[in-house]
């Protein structure tokens, strides 16, 4: 297969490395030291106790790169608008682009039941993704692992090894089933299911009250689970996102009490949203939190946890220059 990971950074380049070494033809768009440091020394990946070093063709241009029988985009939410425009190069006729991000997607509502259609103004307020191509290359992926970059060109392997792949129009189609099997050959452990936007609710009441917390206090997973103050508020968070996706037909999947003892298990797990803030990135509020608060406006449902805790981390992210959030004195300092 020939392959190019759009975003090699802690997620891509787990991907593009175990991918190469099982034989494929890899490329990858990245940037800065970090592309440099793939030229020079090849992509490297701390896996399981050894060091891979992968050979693939890097640059950040996808014009350099050519089509590919398959896309992996895996960049973060802010950087999409910029992404999606420049990637014709890498795709031919049928090649199909894969989001492996988090949050919720700006396809998350394509054909699925009642709700189809659906566009939220917080995950695509200006409609630039909706207008990306072709809707039917697309291929969802939810992601459950965690990888830093410690230096560039080197990826290191921290905890958990799951990928799950589906298509948005919930059927269950060859090509996903072909992609999982070639990646779970590699060593990355991927699952194909026709229930694509399940996965991602799932994920997402992981991510909701830990990601934005996590920022706001700096603490790491556990801490965060076992300090009962914080633990009751986001246990609260969760109720009331399981709330608004039942209005949406998705299941929670658990209770909220087996989800936040889950993501307590990671010990010395930081968050990539908290990872983000510090090292100076855009944040993902708006897919992970904002998104959730949208939902629940259409649904009706209040969420006054959520909301509380979306405005700390707004006003926080936006005084950092990481977020956009126009209220009060947090656009004071992004104007001053």
């Amino acid at each position: 297969m020939k392959l190019c990971i759009v975003g090699a950074g802690s997620i891509g380049g787990f991907i593009a490395a175990l991918m190469a070494e099982a034989g494929h033809e890899v490329s990858v768009v990245a940037r800065g030291a970090h592309l440099d440091a793939i030229r020079d020394g090849g992509l490297r990946l701390d896996f399981e106790g050894r060091r891979i070093t992968a050979a693939v063709e890097a640059s950040d241009d996808p014009a350099d790169l050519g089509p590919h029988d398959c896309v992996i985009v895996a960049v973060k939410a802010p950087s999409l608008p910029g992404i999606l425009p420049v990637l014709g190069p890498l795709l031919g006729p049928e090649t199909p682009v894969v989001t492996a991000m988090n949050g919720i997607p700006w396809w998350m509502f394509d054909g699925f039941g009642d709700h189809d259609g659906l566009t939220l103004r917080t995950v695509d307020g200006d409609g630039a993704l909706a207008r990306f191509g072709n809707r039917e290359r697309l291929i969802g992926c939810v992601i459950h692992i965690a990888c830093d970059v410690p230096e560039p060109g080197l990826i290191r392997h921290n905890k958990l090894n799951r990928f799950i792949l589906g298509e948005p129009d919930g059927t269950l189609s060859s090509r996903v089933t072909g992609l999982a099997d070639a990646m779970t050959a590699a060593g990355i452990g991927t699952e194909a299911t026709a229930r694509i936007q399940q996965e991602v609710w799932i994920k997402l009441l992981g991510n909701l009250p830990f990601a934005p917390i996590s920022m706001i206090t700096g603490a790491i997973n556990d801490v965060l689970a076992a300090t009962p103050d914080i633990r009751r508020l986001m246990l609260d968070m969760f109720e009331e996102a399981a709330a608004v996706g039942m209005h949406f037909g998705l299941e929670p999947g658990m209770t909220a009490e087996a989800r936040i003892d889950l993501g307590g298990s990671l010990a010395g797990f930081k968050t990539s949203t908290r990872q983000d803030y510090e090292q100076g990135r855009p944040v993902e509020l708006d897919v992970i939190v904002n998104a959730v608060r949208e939902m629940g406006d259409i649904a009706g449902i209040d969420t006054p946890t959520i909301d509380i805790v979306y405005a700390l981390a707004a006003q926080k992210a936006a005084i950092a220059g990481l977020y956009r959030y126009d209220s009060g004195l947090a656009e004071e300092n992004q104007t001053a």
